[in-house]
């Protein structure tokens, strides 16, 4: 029997909730009339939940406030609270905080010019080779790693590693999506622990792009020297 839009559409909503990414009937009302009906049910899942993931949350998904950041998450005063969640957030930067920004500096000029390194001695990557890993070899981080996280209200906050998380670090994309639970915050700051965060992934194309363009000059800015400066 064929499947109605309205029944395709429920169980598309039903399968996004199960994620922590409820959508908008805004943003289902868009997604249905570019896919086909008769597509498999479980592909057409997976493919809302891909174009979700490449979305700006503060527009696409529902907003319960269970699922976002309560008002005094970012109070300094508040020595500690504790966010049940699930909280669906985005990343709208990542920093590593175990490397000087200085160093991180040298590693991108480096990898532009094709070179990494292997202890002391300076090796030149053939273009032709410079394939994933060479570019992970770059972006590769030991952290602890400092983010700025964003919920579906748009309220940020600033979360830091307190054991490394698996999928966390600067080769993640700018507007990947995390799900918080049972997470701690500590003077306005978010504690992040490896079980208390699922990374779903995604990417908001532009955001990341401008991120990565300007990722030097702001490394440079924040490291304390000035264009023509030593």
């Amino acid at each position: 029997m064929a499947r109605t839009a309205d029944e395709v559409t429920g169980a598309i909503a039903t399968f996004l909730a199960t994620k922590s990414v409820p959508p908008t009937h805004a943003w289902l009302q868009t997604f249905i009339p570019t896919i086909r009906l008769t597509t498999p049910l479980l592909a057409l899942q997976k493919t809302a939940l891909f174009r979700l993931l490449a979305t700006d949350i503060t527009t696409s998904l529902l907003k319960p406030p269970s699922s976002c950041f309560p008002p005094n998450t970012t109070d300094p005063q508040v020595k500690e609270t504790s966010l049940r969640g699930p909280i669906t957030v985005q990343v709208l930067d990542v920093e590593d905080i175990g490397r000087s920004r200085w160093s991180q500096f040298e590693s991108l000029e480096a990898h532009e010019r094709g070179e990494t390194t292997k202890g002391r001695e300076v090796i030149r990557v053939v273009p032709e080779a410079n394939g994933p890993d060479a570019t992970q070899a770059e972006t590769k981080s030991s952290g602890p790693h400092k983010l700025l996280l964003q919920d579906a209200n748009g309220s940020k906050v600033y979360a830091m590693e307190l054991t490394p998380v698996r999928g966390v670090g600067l080769q993640m994309a700018i507007g990947a999506k995390l799900v918080l639970r049972d997470c701690v915050v500590a003077r306005g700051v978010l504690l992040l622990e490896d079980r208390g965060v699922e990374v779903l992934g995604g990417k908001v194309e532009v955001w990341d792009r401008k991120w990565r363009e300007g990722r030097k000059g702001a490394l440079k800015e924040k490291a304390g020297v000035r264009e023509g400066g030593g």
